[in-house]
């Protein structure tokens, strides 16, 4: 092999498929031959290659054609096979058929002799053997006649599908043919429109080629710099040709270039339908109008305008910008999509029928008015309230002989002004309660004032009977002054004497109220969608935003899509004071809402609606309004205070409650303590438990931070003891603003801190014949002290304060229970513990304060 490769020189080069490669191969002589392999350029015409595949789709159509015939023709065959082989297995039937009926004649003499002794007794059952055997012969014709005609019909049908089959075929051939012809005819319509400039120009460049390549060979560079300038020439000589020819060349070039793409761009610009609101961003404007941003602000700065894309127009000017660039424009308000929601709720056709009245429960602080609704309802609210106040408004719906009346329960103290006005403008009808040994006080003029302003009827309840000192003439001439005159001298008011710890009187209330509500003729539809109004909102652990909400018409349905002020969302659940889970509420029926997006304001209005994406849309629409109106607000504070000299100090206050109607409360009480040396500045409020987040605003702002019946959760506790942030804990509105007022007025000598001790955690309760409840706990954190009060907390919410009615270790009463060690707690006045709860156990500390 070494040999024969030095003789015949260098093994060839291997060929490639590039348009011109060559090849020197050395032949046994001395002779050198230069061998050239070009490959030819080929122009695949988009018409031809349509063509092609039309023909490929043809034959591979054909293929399958054929093979369904033949199996067809398969299946016939199939068919006469089954037909012959069922044919012979009849006639074998048959033939055994006849040959055992012959047995049967030979063997019956023998059987007739046996028989014959039974036979005188039944001369009737003598003819059965002749009639077994006709019927056995008619049986035979009549299967060998549905065989003939089951083999007749199947060799009808095996003729008929080789007729088919055939006739398929001989169409399938004729058409074959045709497009055989038409495709010849094609291709010679393909050769005749190429034109002959176009294969001169083939030519030439393959002549070029070829010259190029065997100048390379020769000096052994590339010129590719030379070929691609030699390209361009020729290309733009094609281009300077003129005439019909060229012209149909060109033609045929565009021809191929609208067949690479199909778009056209428009001849005209195309006007559009332009939706505006009251504002509008440029970037908004540009894609409502299908154009570059940069457009609309180029005609903004023809317009003398200079703005950026983000920047909001108003409306008249984005009507301008867009009529300018020729469009029609739609004026659209702001409100328009709340508006035809509302539309589209639509009116009831039912006609209004008689609904429950709305009492609101209202009166000075500690004049017994949750004592006399307690009494109504038979519960004991007022036993369980901080302080022996209340500090919040409740509603209540009582079952009596009519419809039953709703009570709404408002606080007394003054700094819940907000909550008596939103009481009295949702009610029917007013109780005003008046203890007959204090007689009338502010928050009793007040809760006339709000009555009168509501223009709602009044009924006055002179409580406190059954006091010694209990003077109701008193009460009656002291109200007769602030125009609250009783019927019996010629007034419109009706004075009924009760006692909410006797029950004396609370029947003829109960029917003054009926007689009330009858006179007024109080009625609302009960089918449709459901309006109302949000009596208190909070924000639970376990449940989220919760709203307790007052329903005026229609009914409210468990899943209807609400819509509540600033926030919306779905109906998950509704429950009513006494925690029963509900299905639907019609009117005057108060109940707590869950599902909602946030916590809503106390007053907002409440309105069931058909559309949830609808209502999402409205309610982000109102949270922006909301928005930019506070923004609005501490501008204009902040330019007045520019020109204003104040040398006031700041207390800055962060406010967390349990209830949204407290927060507003608190706020309203604390922001009218100030005077001109020093203020409240609350910067940050809101409904549920501390969270580090106010701890940290608290922190940064130098603020001091306010629960009132919440706690704070372990990330908060963090941030506080980390950055020394002071923080207060209330349970009665009297000891915070108390507290507030001596911190700023500065004469507050000595400050009652609460110093906490520990606090066990409920694992079991029992029930005890002499004790009551006794809970099994486990003392997490710290020790628990016998001697030292308690509060009961609930998801971080204070539901009691008290003290310790017996602290256990097994069987033995001890003074303290220290970490980690398991006793028994019995809570002095209060049976309600429940599995989880937490008793947090504290000391009062008084601490001098010192000023840094």
């Amino acid at each position: 092999m070494s040999e024969e490769k030095e003789q015949t020189g260098a093994a060839p080069k291997r060929m490639s498929l590039k348009k011109s490669s060559s090849s020197n191969a050395a032949m046994q002589g001395t002779k050198k031959v230069q061998v050239e392999v070009r490959k030819k350029k080929i122009i695949v015409d988009p018409k031809a290659r349509k063509a092609q595949l039309e023909a490929e789709a043809l034959e591979k159509k054909a293929a399958e054609e054929k093979a369904a015939k033949e199996e067809q023709e398969r299946k016939a065959k199939e068919a006469a096979e089954k037909a012959a082989a069922d044919k012979a297995a009849a006639e074998k039937a048959a033939a055994e058929k006849q040959q055992a009926e012959k047995t049967e004649v030979k063997a019956t003499p023998k059987t007739e002799v046996k028989v014959a002794p039974k036979a005188a007794v039944k001369p009737k059952s003598a003819p059965v053997p002749h009639k077994e055997k006709e019927e056995d012969k008619a049986t035979a014709e009549l299967r060998k006649a549905q065989e003939e005609q089951q083999k007749r019909k199947s060799e009808e049908e095996a003729k008929r599908l080789a007729e088919q089959a055939r006739k398929l075929a001989e169409e399938n051939e004729a058409r074959w043919a045709a497009e055989e012809a038409a495709r010849a005819s094609d291709d010679d319509d393909d050769d005749s429109l190429t034109s002959q400039y176009v294969r001169e120009a083939e030519a030439r460049q393959e002549r070029e080629a070829e010259n190029r390549g065997r100048h390379r060979d020769r000096s052994g560079t590339d010129r590719r710099g030379s070929n691609k300038r030699f390209e361009e020439a020729e290309q733009q000589n094609n281009r300077r040709q003129k005439g019909g020819k060229a012209a149909k060349g060109v033609k045929g070039a565009a021809k191929l270039n609208q067949q690479q793409h199909g778009f056209n761009r428009p001849a005209a610009p195309v006007s559009r339908d332009v939706e505006i609101g009251e504002t509008i961003t440029v970037a908004d404007l540009a894609a409502k109008m299908a154009v570059k941003a940069t457009e609309v602000i180029k005609c903004l700065m023809k317009l003398g305008e200079m703005v950026t894309i983000n920047q909001v127009l108003d409306q008249s000017t984005a009507q301008v910008v867009a009529e300018e660039m020729g469009h029609k424009v739609i004026l659209r308000k702001e409100n328009e999509i709340e508006e035809q929601l509302l539309r589209e709720r639509g009116g009831s056709i039912s006609e209004a029928t008689m609904r429950a009245p709305v009492v609101t429960i209202m009166g000075h602080v500690d004049h017994g008015k949750t004592s006399l609704l307690d009494y109504i309802r038979k519960s004991k609210v007022a036993v369980g309230e901080a302080g022996g106040i209340t500090q919040r408004i409740g509603a209540y719906h009582v079952e009596t002989r009519n419809n039953g009346i709703t009570f709404l329960d408002t606080p007394g103290h003054a700094a819940f002004t907000a909550m008596r006005a939103r009481g009295a403008q949702c009610t029917d009808i007013v109780v005003l309660v008046v203890a007959a040994d204090d007689g009338v006080m502010p928050q009793t003029l007040e809760a006339i004032q709000h009555a009168q302003a509501a223009k709602v009827p009044m009924i006055v309840a002179i409580n406190k009977m059954d006091k010694p000192g209990a003077d109701p003439q008193r009460v009656i001439n002291e109200l007769m002054q602030h125009s609250v005159i009783p019927e019996s001298m010629g007034g419109e008011n009706q004075f009924v004497e009760v006692s909410a710890k006797t029950g004396m009187g609370v029947d003829e209330l109960l029917e003054a109220i009926t007689l009330q509500a009858e006179v007024l003729e109080l009625k609302a539809v009960h089918d449709g969608m459901a309006e109302g109004v949000t009596i208190e909102s909070r924000l639970d652990k376990g449940r989220g935003p919760v709203a307790t909400v007052l329903v005026r018409s229609g009914t409210l349905h468990k899943g209807d899509t609400i819509l509540c002020g600033l926030q919306y969302g779905r109906v998950r659940a509704m429950r009513n004071e006494k925690g029963q889970e509900l299905t639907e509420a019609g009117p005057s029926i108060p109940v707590e809402v869950f599902g909602l997006s946030g916590v809503p304001s106390a007053g907002d209005e409440v309105t069931a609606v058909s559309d949830e994406k609808k209502a999402r849309e409205v309610a982000l629409f109102r949270q922006g309004k909301f928005r930019e109106l506070k923004i609005a607000k501490q501008k204009s504070a902040q330019l007045a205070s520019m020109f204003k000299e104040s040398n006031a100090s700041e207390l800055k206050v962060v406010l967390k409650a349990d209830t949204q109607g407290s927060v507003e409360a608190i706020s309203d009480a604390l922001l009218k303590l100030g005077n001109e040396e020093v203020q409240v500045k609350i910067i940050g409020s809101g409904v549920g438990g501390i969270t580090a987040n106010d701890a940290t605003l608290a922190a940064a702002d130098s603020a001091v931070i306010i629960g009132f019946n919440v706690r704070a959760d372990g990330p908060a506790r963090q941030v506080i003891d980390t950055e020394s942030v002071d923080l207060h804990y209330y349970s009665v509105i009297y000891d915070l603003i108390d507290d507030v007022k001596k911190a700023m007025s500065g004469l507050l000598k000595k400050e009652v801190r609460e110093n906490f001790i520990g606090y066990a955690e409920v694992r079991d309760v029992f029930r005890h014949p002499k004790y009551g409840a006794i809970a099994g706990c486990m003392v997490v954190e710290g020790m628990v002290k016998r001697s030292a009060p308690i509060r009961v907390l609930r998801d971080n919410t204070v539901i009691f304060e008290g003290e310790l009615d017996s602290l256990r270790r097994f069987k033995d009463d001890v003074s303290e229970v220290k970490q980690n060690t398991e006793c028994g707690i019995c809570v002095k006045n209060y049976q309600d513990v429940r599995v989880g709860d937490r008793i947090e156990v504290f000391e009062k500390v008084e601490v001098a304060r010192t000023l840094d």
